[in-house]
């Protein structure tokens, strides 16, 4: 069973608060991402506040805002719960 995405909420430096199924609570730091190709329109800060939401039981952007989960730009959630760009874990 991989760890469920139940609440995200983006921040204006880039990071990001992953609410986990099991009650871990991590704050990434989305930055790092953003260097690669496939992230890049999140550089904008507007899309990556506006855009950031829970799709595929995982962290993700709706990008074209139609919540077509096979559209979005999502991290797999195994790869996400142990993640290396954290910021801190608070539970």
């Amino acid at each position: 069973m991989f760890p469920k995405v139940v609440q995200v909420m983006p921040m204006k430096d880039y990071s990001v608060y992953v609410y986990f199924e099991d009650g871990k609570i991590v704050c990434y730091d989305m930055s790092k991402m953003l260097e690669k190709e496939e992230f890049h329109p999140l550089r904008d800060i507007d899309v990556f506040m506006d855009t950031c939401t829970v799709m595929n039981d995982t962290l993700a952007w709706d990008i074209y805002r139609n919540r077509d989960c096979t559209m979005c730009l999502d991290i797999d959630p195994d790869t996400l719960y142990e993640f290396p760009f954290v910021n801190g874990q608070i539970a």
